[in-house]
Formats: structure tokens, C-alpha cells, sequence
């Protein structure tokens, strides 16, 4: 994590006497005129950074075929990145969101404050049910000053988004931590099967013996996900695919390598 994220560049330490090697657009002309001999200007790398956590808590994210419910993964890795900010000494947030701002919790530091962020994440019971993603981007936006790294943990089933994403990515660090069910890419072959919709509430009644129903199914939800990862391409936004059925560990740890490749 460290070696990843880098704090927001060099701040003033102190000021020393000039030793021969020191750069000399590093002299502090106004200490060498008072002292009558050079001094210099001494900086340390700023490590401080402040993560923002976007944390999708609508109604989709409630579906679970292998493991764990989306909505589990979430905060599960939602809680694994606050506490690996809190160990770095960064300052972390939580925006949780449905089809409205649910919860802001402005970023701090601190074990007790980030224990809060896991609480909030693990327990918060949201009131909406449906899925606004540009507007928890625009709130984060608006709530922030500085730039922040920002994690957006979602499925992403909501549309668009890729304009406020892409402004967002401009000023923040951001990165789309995407949740998916395996059975939101593949459609089994076991009879008839009623579906509810969990964000508007509608049933649907379905044959998935029919071949073409499934084969039309496989066909547009990889159709949604090529297009998912086209708009992060085109906005320059780094995705971690997570998947119920697979360790999140694995994926976390292949990002994190890849982030580090970058920066060489």
C-alpha cells in the first residue's frame, strides 16, 4: 500500500546551514541575509493521504449464489482498505450510497475513527433501494477539497456514470472495485425460476430450460461487462474485479503489483 500510494509531494521541515553538495535554488535567501552566512530550505516527502470510500449499498448488491452476498464482499473490502490506510496513518472516509446519499462519514485519522468506518460498513441498514452512482460521484466531489485516493466499491449496474467518473478522476485517484456473482454472467439450466428485481420490486417468471432464453442472457450480461470495462478505459480508472466465488486476496494483491509496475 505504501509503495503504491504516495502522499501529496514535499513539505517544509526546517531550515540548516548550506553544506557543499546542496542545490543552490534550495538557499533561503531571507534566513542567509539575516545570519550572514547560506542556509537552506530542508523537505520531507508528505506522506498524508486521504481515502474515500464509495460503498454501494443498494438493493442489488443483496444477491449472493457462492459464498457471501455482494453486499457482504463490499463491506468486507471496504474494511480491508480502511484499515490498511489506518495502519499507513492516512485519513479515511466513507460515503455509502443507494439511490441517494445514505451516509457521509468525513474523512480522519485515527484507529477509533476508522473502527467506526468498518462499523458503519459491516452494519448500516440503508432506506433506499435503487442504484445513483453519478450522484454519490458529484457528492464526493462537492464534500472533498483535496485530492483524495477513492475507491468505488459497487456492481456497477447503474447507467450514466462515465462523465461524472471521468471529472472525478481528474482530481481524485480513483479506482472501481467491482462486485459480481457468477450467476449474473451465466444463467443455470434448472426449470422454471421466479426473479425478483430487489430494486423496483418487479417478479419476473422464467423458463431457463430455453436455450436462446440463456444463450440471450450470457450473450448481453457479457455484452454489460465489456461495456463496464470500456467506459473505466476511457476515463483512465484502474479496475479490481472481484468475483463471490474467487478470494478477493488474490485480485487486491494483483492490483497493488500492477499499481507498483506503474510507478517504476
Amino acid at each position: 500500500y505504501q509503495s503504491v500510494f504516495k502522499g501529496r509531494g514535499m513539505e517544509f521541515d526546517e531550515v540548516r546551514e548550506y553544506q557543499p553538495g546542496d542545490e543552490i535554488r534550495s538557499i533561503d535567501w531571507n534566513v542567509t541575509a539575516r545570519m550572514g552566512h547560506p542556509f537552506v530550505k530542508k523537505y520531507v516527502e508528505e506522506r498524508e493521504l486521504t481515502v474515500m470510500l464509495l460503498l454501494d449499498m443498494s438493493q442489488s448488491s443483496y444477491f449472493g449464489t457462492v459464498n457471501k452476498l455482494k453486499s457482504q464482499l463490499a463491506a468486507e473490502i471496504c474494511s480491508v482498505l480502511a484499515l490498511s490506510a489506518n495502519k499507513n496513518n492516512d485519513k479515511v472516509g466513507l460515503i455509502a450510497f443507494t439511490d441517494k446519499v445514505e451516509k457521509f462519514v468525513p474523512p480522519r485519522k485515527g484507529m477509533r475513527h476508522v473502527l467506526r468506518v468498518v462499523r458503519e460498513a459491516l452494519y448500516f441498514k440503508p432506506k433506499g433501494k435503487g442504484t445513483n452512482l453519478p450522484q454519490a460521484i458529484e457528492y464526493l466531489n462537492r464534500v472533498t477539497k483535496r485530492r483524495t485516493v477513492t475507491f468505488i466499491i459497487s456492481d456497477f449496474y447503474d447507467v450514466n456514470y462515465r462523465m461524472p467518473l471521468s471529472v472525478s478522476n481528474k482530481r481524485h485517484d480513483v479506482i472501481a472495485v467491482t462486485i459480481t456473482d457468477p450467476r449474473e454472467l451465466k444463467m443455470p439450466d434448472i426449470g422454471m425460476i421466479k426473479l425478483d428485481d430487489a430494486e423496483t420490486d418487479q417478479s419476473f417468471i422464467l423458463d431457463t430450460s430455453d436455450r436462446n432464453l440463456r444463450r440471450s442472457f450470457n450473450i448481453n450480461a457479457i455484452r454489460k461487462l465489456r461495456e463496464r470495462k470500456k467506459i473505466f478505459q476511457s476515463v483512465s480508472v484502474d479496475n479490481i474485479d472481484i468475483h463471490t466465488d474467487v478470494p478477493y486476496s488474490k485480485d487486491l494483491f494483483r492490483f497493488f503489483r500492477m499499481r507498483e509496475m506503474k510507478r517504476r
